[in-house]
């Protein structure tokens, strides 16, 4: 019974360690994701076939663009496409990405390549766009990039840091109380569970006493007899 409890009370602890944990720093591992929102292709570097364009950072698989085949003309996309979203951002970490043309005899065409980052994600509606002269015209979408902490903090306006600063003070202590009342309510709800079970094994271990006293008695009696 003495190991039964103790084999609770590390399950229940482990569960509410792993919960501040994940409540806590949930937020601080923070990615967004990007899709294509439009391209356009300037000239192609294959003169006989049609261009395979595709996208990738480094470290990453490809996603060509199986639409992209005509230069001079605006894609448009929906980000639903099997093929989105291209990648992942984080808020603190860039990564070295560029678009490219599959090229069947030497080493692939560059149309561009940068450091793409959370924070070039400025506009309210979440777009980035991406021009170099003769070779491409791209928007990216990313409504999240604008929402994690790095890039929240640095485009934000000067003149509304104190009231964002509030804000985020508020939401803190707010988070802070919720989950200090609710440890404190799962604290509570395991002890009285603790105390309804002792009381229950001790109910049971007076009832096997007394089961056992109306046992020898009724020997004794049987022995009179």
């Amino acid at each position: 019974m003495l190991i039964r409890h103790r084999l609770n009370s590390r399950i229940f602890f482990r569960f509410l360690i792993w919960w501040i944990f994940f409540s806590c720093f949930s937020g601080l591992i923070s990615s967004a994701v990007v899709t294509l929102d439009s391209i356009e292709i300037f000239n192609k570097h294959e003169w006989i076939l049609n261009p395979t364009v595709y996208f990738v950072c480094k470290g990453e698989n490809r996603t060509v663009l199986p639409d992209v085949t005509k230069t001079g003309f605006v894609y448009s996309f929906k980000g639903e496409e099997s093929w989105q979203p291209l990648t992942k951002l984080e808020s603190k970490k860039c990564k070295r990405c560029g678009f490219y043309e599959k090229d069947t005899i030497k080493s692939d065409d560059v149309y561009d390549e940068w450091e793409f980052c959370a924070s070039d994600f400025k506009a309210s509606d979440g777009k980035y766009i991406l021009f170099k002269e003769k070779e491409l015209n791209v928007t990216f979408r990313c409504p999240e990039c604008t929402t994690l902490p790095a890039v929240a903090s640095n485009t934000a306006p000067k003149k509304n840091d104190d009231v964002d600063r509030m804000h985020v003070a508020v939401v803190i202590l707010i988070s802070v109380l919720i989950s200090t009342v609710t440890i404190i309510a799962l604290v509570v709800a395991y002890k009285c569970w603790q105390k309804k079970k002792r009381q229950q094994d001790q109910a049971r271990f007076l009832k096997l006493f007394e089961e056992g006293d109306e046992i020898e008695d009724e020997l004794g009696l049987d022995n009179v007899i």
